[in-house]
């Protein structure tokens, strides 16, 4: 499955025996699945099965779907003329014409007058309102097709930025690693030195105490657990963007560890270098979560 963005716009253009259909249907960010109608008067009959047509087609986002209906400009309507009427309303005419000398009547003039002309209307039958509804919904069916291509094509696009994020907290995560700083000679040695000149500065320490709490502050400060962590998010996050479909909030929920395993980074780190690291990843991180938010 691919990802989906949470954001897109389709309009889809219809007819049905000489019934214009248009629906008009976007979608924005939401924490789930939220619908908003807008149905001209007598179709409110729709509602439910447009409702439920959505919450099954996609699992996140505030969706706003419109319809219009018309009459079709390819719709042909025939007049109907009360041939009764307008013979005695053209008798009527002629007779004052004769009587009072006005001014005889014009074919367009009776024509205009009400009860004449009328068009015929068309009465709805279930049949027929049925075979309506199955158009419209076909015709939606057509607009959510374009509205999930909408949402794919931007899902596409947030997929390689999300990728590049990866990438760059694996590299990260492997400078940490690999920092000089965390090397067991350098740390023995920086110890070392840290001891002597407490030891310098005061005669009365307890050396074998003080060489305790130095090996407990380095058990402290390692970040191994942290590094392989990270490292352990990483796959999961490709994985995740692997494998597609609906990953909004699970890769939500890798975001806050990735921040977690960041900041407890920089709190063990006891080298600048590493601390360095350490905010750089902060900063990914919040990229990463933010372009997150975007996905279904």
């Amino acid at each position: 499955m691919n990802l989906q963005s949470m954001t897109g716009f389709a309009r889809v253009v219809a007819e049905h025996d000489g019934t214009a259909i248009a629906w008009e249907v976007k979608s924005v960010n939401g924490k789930s699945v939220e619908v908003r109608l807008r149905l001209p008067q007598g179709f409110e009959r729709l509602e439910p099965v447009v409702r439920q047509t959505l919450q099954k087609r996609f699992a996140r986002g505030n969706f706003q779907a419109t319809l219009t209906i018309g009459r079709a400009a390819s719709a042909q309507t025939q007049p109907v003329v009360n041939e009764a009427f307008l013979k005695d309303l053209a008798g009527l005419a002629k007779r004052l014409q004769e009587q009072f000398g006005v001014a005889p009547a014009t074919a367009d003039g009776l024509l205009s007058l009400r009860g004449v002309l009328d068009v015929a209307e068309t009465i709805e039958t279930e049949e027929v309102r049925a075979a309506l509804d199955t158009s419209i919904m076909a015709a939606l069916d057509v607009a959510l097709n374009g509205l999930e291509q909408a949402r794919q094509g931007e899902g596409a696009a947030l997929a390689v930025l999300l990728s590049g994020h990866i990438d760059t907290i694996e590299t990260l995560t492997l400078r940490a690693e690999a920092d000089p700083s965390r090397d067991t000679a350098a740390i023995r040695e920086r110890i070392a030195e840290q001891v002597r000149l407490l030891m310098d500065a005061s005669a009365n320490l307890d050396a074998s105490r003080l060489h305790m709490e130095a090996a407990f502050l380095a058990t402290k400060a390692d970040i191994r657990e942290e590094i392989d962590r990270l490292k352990t998010h990483v796959a999961s996050g490709r994985a995740l963007l692997e494998g597609g479909g609906a990953v909004g909030r699970k890769l939500d929920f890798l975001a806050q560890e990735f921040n977690r395993e960041s900041n407890t980074l920089c709190s063990k780190s006891n080298a600048a270098a590493v601390t360095a690291i350490g905010l750089e990843l902060k900063a990914v991180v919040d990229q990463f979560r933010e372009q997150v938010q975007n996905l279904e």
